[in-house]
């Protein structure tokens, strides 16, 4: 699989996602249990060497003790998956997950969409300019994530040179008062939002890892993997969560419609 530079760190343009072995399904409460009572910490390992065996490099992963703990079993038993790490406000502060995404093995980190959204909002950017210097002074790749488009041209203007960048296609739930989506709040997922960003993505100077781009689990597959097809620049890789409970191929089968779709571009097919 071809491979894109996210600062100091190589990846694959597929990059596995976390969302579903933390049981954040995006499609209301019932989803989210049947996906934390599937994911014990032995089918998210045998997940993650699908991943592998498909060619993936990269994981996309909470900055949790849950997540740290598998990753850390994962790895003792040979699995080689990079671990990009996303900090988790419902967790603990911005600079505390960075500390342990530091202390956990991480070879990158982000700042979560919801909370840069979420300070944009309120007009203090403080909790992520700090965590932002933090992991800049340990010396890995440093990315922001967003699902309001504002995100990133806030971050341009500001000069904050990051590593990359984290779009969602989506702009799911409203971040005014809270960074994480709040218990049975309602989301929304909306063509005009995908193509805003994807817009916004034509313009930025960064690479961008494309996120949310199945509206969880809402897009047909192969369509919404052609759409990031043509929406990526060559600096540019997508990240997929994948539940595979009924479908213990899913990892190998979305890897080959993205390289299909990918392919088909460049070929202009």
């Amino acid at each position: 699989m071809d491979t894109i530079r996210l600062g100091s760190v190589e990846a694959s343009r597929f990059v596995l996602g976390g969302n579903p072995f933390s049981g954040f399904s995006h499609q209301g409460p019932e989803a989210n249990a049947r996906m934390q009572h599937y994911y014990t910490a032995a089918r998210v390992k045998e997940t993650l060497r699908a991943a592998e065996a498909a060619g993936i490099t990269a994981f996309l992963g909470r900055t949790d003790r849950h997540i740290a703990r598998i990753l850390m079993e994962y790895w003792d038993e040979g699995g080689r998956l990079a671990w990009i790490a996303q900090t988790c406000p419902g967790v603990a502060p911005t600079e505390q997950c960075v500390d342990l995404a530091l202390g956990n093995g991480a070879k990158a980190i982000f700042i979560h969409g919801g909370v840069m959204d979420h300070c944009l909002a309120r007009g203090d950017m403080a909790d992520p300019l700090a965590g932002i210097e933090k992991i800049r002074a340990a010396g890995l790749p440093v990315g922001v994530a967003g699902h309001d488009p504002a995100v990133f041209r806030w971050a341009e203007r500001e000069g904050l040179d990051l590593d990359f960048y984290m779009c969602s296609y989506y702009n799911s739930a409203h971040r005014d008062k809270s960074a994480e989506k709040l218990s049975n709040q309602p989301e929304w997922f909306l063509e005009e939002d995908r193509h805003a960003m994807a817009a916004t993505i034509r313009d930025l100077p960064r690479p961008v890892i494309h996120y949310k781009v199945l509206a969880a689990g809402r897009n047909d597959p192969a369509d919404a993997l052609a759409f990031t097809a043509r929406t990526m620049r060559p600096t540019d890789a997508v990240c997929v969560g994948i539940y595979t409970k009924d479908n213990p191929d899913m990892v190998a089968e979305d890897v080959r419609l993205f390289e299909k779709a990918l392919a088909r571009r460049e070929t202009g097919a």
